[in-house]
């Protein structure tokens, strides 16, 4: 049985949504520095497909009809509640692109139709070899790219695209992880990572639409060997995330029970991401390491309050469906009335 509170996992958590915010605050201000576009790149090589591979490792449950109604109260439900919330907030906004509809997932929503498909695809995939089923997937994965008509609309170019990771992360073991963190696999997981930096800092015409996985080759202008370029992804993105999960910690920290609340994070920071950059504020580039520092004071202080104890009671029954938190804060105060009488 899996410990779903084991701190290296909260702790990958933790790492991997401050890299998402951390990426969404800096991506406005990447044309203008090249070490900054690097650096973005270079993370996304590798947030999002180790995002993934965490979501299926604790992917283990049944493919039962109860299941797949649980999957649609936690996935789908807040789906159509936040579609609809961020439809009407850009609108507010004067956001171009408001009237998205319900099929085209605004922005970051498309994590959670594609977590849901995942977990669809997973009844089918999990009979199969593992061996066998990652093939499958990874072939998928390179064909859909020459079809034009795969795009973002029910997230349908993404889901196909990183399927493989969340397959993998399904048939992967903790002990599988724990290899990692041998010196021999840490020492080259460094060398990875700085021979990856030092690529995407040599090809500055490279687009970065090849690591979204939500465009066809033709309009990323490969329309022929899109195929190649693609399989080239996977393979240092599967390096990247085994690199990064490598270098997560085991114990405990005071920030590690954040990890408890990513989804909170996940679906809430677009509020404020999207308020700024409509807003357009100004950063000037002058020194890109200041720069990448006020970056992360502002992308922490994004997933330390969103993930907060008063945002969560206020959120909890758009995100979760419930009102726990409201009941415990109830019979907290219950008991201390009592106890002070």
């Amino acid at each position: 049985m899996i410990d779903v509170r084991d701190a290296y996992f909260d702790n990958a958590r933790v790492l991997l949504i401050f890299l998402v915010v951390f990426g969404h605050v800096m991506q406005p201000y990447t044309g203008d520095s090249a070490a900054l576009n690097t650096l973005y790149m270079w993370l996304y090589t590798f947030h999002m497909p180790a995002f993934i591979l965490i979501a299926g490792f604790f992917a283990k449950g049944s493919g039962n009809m109860s299941y797949i109604k649980n999957l649609i109260k936690k996935l789908l439900v807040p789906y159509v509640i936040f579609q609809v919330v961020y439809t009407g907030y850009y609108f507010l906004l004067g956001k171009s692109g408001w009237e998205s509809g319900l099929f085209h997932p605004q922005w970051s929503l498309w994590f959670l139709f594609s977590l849901f498909s995942w977990h669809i695809l997973l009844i089918l995939f999990k009979k199969w070899p593992p061996i066998l089923g990652m093939l499958i997937a990874v072939q998928v994965g390179l064909i859909v790219g020459y079809f034009g008509d795969i795009g973002q609309a029910f997230s349908l170019s993404r889901t196909f695209v990183f399927f493989p990771f969340f397959l993998m992360g399904y048939w992967v073991t903790k002990e599988h992880l724990m290899k990692l963190k041998q010196t021999p696999v840490k020492v080259a997981s460094i060398v990875i990572m700085v021979l990856v930096a030092v690529g995407i800092a040599l090809a500055p015409d490279f687009n970065s639409g090849w690591l979204l996985a939500s465009k066809s080759y033709d309009i990323l202008g490969e329309p022929t060997f899109g195929g190649v370029g693609r399989l080239l992804i996977y393979i240092t993105s599967a390096l990247m995330t085994a690199s990064v999960l490598a270098w997560v910690p085991r114990r405990s920290f005071s920030f590690t029970k954040v990890g408890v609340y990513t989804l909170y994070v996940y679906l809430l920071h677009g509020f404020l991401i999207q308020f700024l950059r409509v807003k357009d504020i100004e950063v000037s580039i002058f020194d890109s390491a200041l720069d990448v520092l006020v970056f992360t004071g502002v992308a922490a202080l994004i997933v330390y309050v969103l993930s907060t104890k008063p945002i969560r009671l206020i959120t909890e029954p758009l995100i979760e469906g419930r009102v726990s938190g409201w009941k415990k804060l109830k019979a907290a105060q219950t008991t201390n009335i009592k106890k002070a009488s």
